[in-house]
């Protein structure tokens, strides 16, 4: 006991108030703690990009659900516009024929009448009132002709007066759909807006967050590395080290989101363009098809009243 206690003595003598023991079980501490640090940091960049590399894969995910349920619409609406246009080209084919046919007998009716009537009027002119009767025969076949031309006439213009009516409703009922399309694609491209800057928005705030943490565990580690700069100097350069790159790091993650969200707004534009520009061809292309319908009708009007 006696020569515990002069042992004591003699140690606080020698080294001061702190022990060896106690020194190197502070130091091993010190150096436990910082390097539990550096491994802490370590770990929370990684958990981060993997967390922003599943967002990413989340929202290009996303993205490709939607631009396919948008092209899947667009395409069973041109089917069934394509169907219901080739319904409605066999519907007048056959409308067309049916006048034809209608037509045809009534010329032919008409033929036959007019055969009658001149064998009628040529067995009457043989007769005694020869000159009356052909008189007679004749302005009836005035009359009937005029009444003819004028029930033609009106025929005419009541088959026109119909395609131009289909026409108009069909083109009102075209630009209806038309702007109903816009508008639908108009509200998807918002949405799609809003929910990319709301997301932008939140991520921008946590990592802000996470820098002020990251700025004020750099200034406690500071402070603490000023009462010991002398014992842990060579640590608190390779710390400084890491964490330097760990900033250069994050810059360049934020450069290349910057890259990668630029290019997807291009990616967007790209394809509204390009939607665009396939409405205004099939535009064209319906209003080439009407005109050209119109001309191969008026051509076998005037086929068909030459040969009348």
């Amino acid at each position: 006991y006696l020569t515990r206690k002069f042992f004591n003595l003699w140690a606080k003598k020698t080294f001061g108030q702190v022990l060896p023991t106690k020194a190197r079980c502070l130091y091993d501490q010190k150096i436990l703690q910082k390097t539990f640090s550096v491994w802490k940091e370590r770990w929370t960049v990684n958990r981060e990009r993997k967390l922003s590399l599943r967002a990413d894969s989340y929202y290009r995910h996303l993205l490709h659900n939607l631009i396919f349920k948008a092209w899947r619409e667009y395409v069973c609406q041109r089917q069934g516009k394509r169907n219901k246009y080739y319904v409605a080209e066999s519907h007048a084919k056959k409308q067309k024929l049916l006048r034809t046919w209608q037509h045809w007998l009534i010329y032919v009716e008409v033929q036959r009448t007019k055969q009658r009537m001149q064998t009628v009027a040529l067995a009457f002119r043989e007769g005694t009132c020869l000159r009356i009767s052909w008189a007679v025969w004749r302005r009836r076949c005035c009359q009937i002709r005029t009444r003819r031309k004028m029930n033609i006439l009106a025929l005419q213009h009541w088959a026109q007066s119909l395609q131009f009516r289909a026409w108009l409703q069909w083109r009102d009922l075209y630009l209806n759909r038309q702007n109903a399309k816009q508008n639908e694609m108009r509200a998807v491209t918002h949405h799609v807006h809003r929910e990319f800057k709301r997301c932008m928005g939140a991520w921008l705030e946590y990592l802000n967050v996470h820098r002020e943490k990251k700025r004020q565990k750099a200034l406690a580690q500071e402070h603490h590395q000023g009462r010991i700069l002398r014992q842990c100097f060579s640590d608190w350069r390779l710390s400084w080290e890491c964490r330097r790159r760990v900033h250069a790091h994050q810059k360049d993650i934020e450069k290349l989101s910057a890259k990668i969200t630029l290019w997807r707004v291009f990616a967007h534009w790209k394809h509204y363009v390009v939607l665009c520009m396939e409405e205004t061809r099939q535009c064209e292309l319906a209003e080439k098809h009407h005109r050209h319908h119109l001309l191969v009708l008026q051509k076998f009007w005037n086929c068909w009243k030459s040969r009348l």
